[in-house]
């Protein structure tokens, strides 16, 4: 009789499991309306992200307060959310009509609203990605707020320490406070929060606004206050989905909208019946790769080839890019901002229109039917299937007449995690695979590595996986995904979502040509792999401006014919 082994399972088997749980787990409390995310029925949601320990939130399963983490997930949730017992996650409910304030992160377009002092309102109009993205969020500084309130409660009466009250001394001030009075409070917070002197003070200015300079004082205070007040008064913290949005997600309302939109403006402009190229990229590198050689030509003068689009990437350059965008609606361009609520910007490209001498693209040859370029800025997650799903749709006209579009290709260019090699690298896919199902989508990428050559950028090619987001991703089940016969060479939230909708409208509903061209190029904004380089350490700065030009400018190479 053989004798049975002990099975144990690996921590990227964990980790996997642990994001089924997450994603499952989501779906429940979505389905049944709301939660108490540290009471019982927000149990599992905290087990799964502490079995998880995603590298963006740091020491989240460890006794001290995760810092580099927190500041990435406030600077992705509205100003004030600390102070809120109730959040209320609903779809577009009209609140843009009313006195409500939208309040939009720093770094998330979603419009938010302080309906009073205990409630935010978050405006869901990007699907389900939005969601897993909040929530995991959210659990995520409940929970370092509960270590706050462990560090700073001396007994259940509700006697606390002396950092805690000089804390609140400091806060309650609601003005900001000079040199030596801000040390002292930060003293008090570093020993609240289990850190050092100098930890706390080298973070503190970057969660400051300009009117708030204590403002990081005053996220930790609350977040303390109301995980207090949890156990002392028992005022659970509450989220909840509104009917609306649990009625509507799922429909592609918004996508549905924003298609059609983009389709009117085809047809106001007599474009429908051209060769159409869809590209999701941001919405400056096109417009510059095209128009900003020749606009700004004087400033080019006996400079690097990529010095223009760093001085047009800097904070203070408006009037440059204003420059550009006034020449580019004069030769083609449309632009169509968003009014559906997918938070998704269009332009549209007549190149019919574009003098060609004064482009970037003078050898270009775009034969008869010049094309046309539908440029979309980036989707989220799940939203890229949404509205790629119904832009690839036929155009329905009066009478139920319909018009298929010719789409000759659709190009997709974006920021992605690395697993081998560092910011500002380029990855080049040949399939990609969802993290949560296994299902893959392998395709010919007209985009190749031999094209990237001499650049002087290092270039990956291989497999990439869609993550459900890039927040839960930990170091072991990237490792796995990497280093097994997956050959993973980064990581992103939209590929599997945009080929899904691009092989089901080529191959199975025949709405597009079934040879439709596919383009995809990512250039790497962290390495989660390696301990300070993932999305927390920071921005890239102008390191993704050559990336990201040199991947726009291969794209419209291709498209425009331009023979090297």
């Amino acid at each position: 009789m053989k004798q049975s082994k002990t099975i144990s399972r690996s921590r990227a088997q964990e980790s996997s499991a642990a994001i089924e749980r997450l994603y499952i787990t989501i779906r429940h409390l979505f389905n049944r309306g709301f939660y108490k995310p540290m009471g019982v029925s927000g149990e599992t949601l905290r087990e799964a992200l502490l079995s998880l320990r995603p590298e963006i939130y740091g020491s989240i399963a460890e006794e001290k307060v995760e810092l580099r983490g927190l500041l990435y997930v406030i600077e992705r949730l509205p100003v004030g959310i600390e102070e809120c017992r109730f959040i209320n996650l609903t779809s577009d409910e009209g609140y843009s009509q009313s006195h409500f304030k939208p309040i939009i992160p720093p770094k998330r377009r979603r419009n938010c609203y302080r309906i009073d002092d205990e409630q935010m309102n978050v405006e869901i109009t990007r699907g389900r990605s939005d969601i897993y993205d909040i929530l995991t969020h959210l659990t995520f500084i409940f929970i370092e707020s509960h270590k706050i309130k462990d560090r700073v409660l001396i007994d259940e009466s509700g006697e606390v320490s002396r950092d805690w009250q000089k804390l609140e001394q400091a806060v309650r001030q609601g003005k900001p406070l000079p040199l030596e009075e801000r040390e002292k409070a930060i003293s008090h917070a570093a020993n609240i929060l289990g850190r050092t002197f100098a930890e706390v003070q080298e973070i503190y200015d970057e969660f400051a606004f300009a009117d708030r300079p204590d403002r990081f004082l005053h996220v930790i205070y609350w977040l303390g206050k109301l995980a207090i007040e949890e156990l002392l008064e028992n005022n659970k913290r509450t989220i909840s989905f509104s009917p609306i949005l649990r009625e509507r997600l799922g429909h592609h309302i918004y996508g549905e909208i924003w298609a059609t939109n983009i389709k009117q403006t085809l047809n106001e402009q007599q474009l429908l019946d051209r060769p159409i190229h869809i590209i999701s990229a941001n919405m400056h590198s096109v417009m510059n790769s095209i128009f900003a050689p020749h606009v700004l030509k004087a400033k080019m003068k006996d400079k690097p080839e990529y010095f223009i689009y760093e001085e047009l990437s800097r904070s203070g350059a408006h009037d440059v890019r204003k420059k550009v965008e006034e020449f580019a609606l004069q030769h083609g361009m449309i632009s169509i901002p968003d009014a559906s609520g997918t938070n998704i910007d269009v332009q549209i490209f007549d190149t019919a229109k574009i003098d060609w001498k004064k482009s970037a693209f003078p050898t270009a040859e775009v034969g008869d039917k010049a094309p046309v370029l539908i440029v979309m800025d980036y989707a989220f997650g799940e939203q890229a299937y949404e509205t790629i799903d119904e832009l690839l749709k036929p155009y329905v006209e009066a009478k139920n007449k319909k018009h298929f579009l010719n789409v000759v290709s659709v190009s997709i260019m974006g920021k992605a995690g690395i697993l081998e090699g560092g910011k500002g690298d380029i990855m080049i896919p040949s399939a990609h695979i969802n993290e949560g199902t296994g299902d893959n989508y392998p395709f010919d990428n007209e985009l190749t590595p031999d094209l990237f050559e001499g650049d002087g950028i290092p270039v990956y090619a291989g497999p990439m996986v869609t993550v459900l987001g890039t927040s839960l991703q930990n170091r072991d089940l990237l490792k796995f995904f990497h280093e097994s016969t997956w050959g993973v060479i980064g990581l992103e939230m939209e590929g599997a979502y945009y080929q899904k909708a691009i092989q089901s409208a080529s191959k199975i509903r025949k709405s597009i040509n079934p040879d439709v061209k596919v383009r995809y190029a990512y250039y790497a904004s962290d390495n989660p792999l390696e301990t300070g380089s993932t999305l927390a350490s920071g921005g890239l700065g102008t390191t993704g401006v050559k990336p990201t030009y040199l991947i726009t400018i291969k794209i419209l190479e291709q498209i425009f014919n331009v023979k090297k």
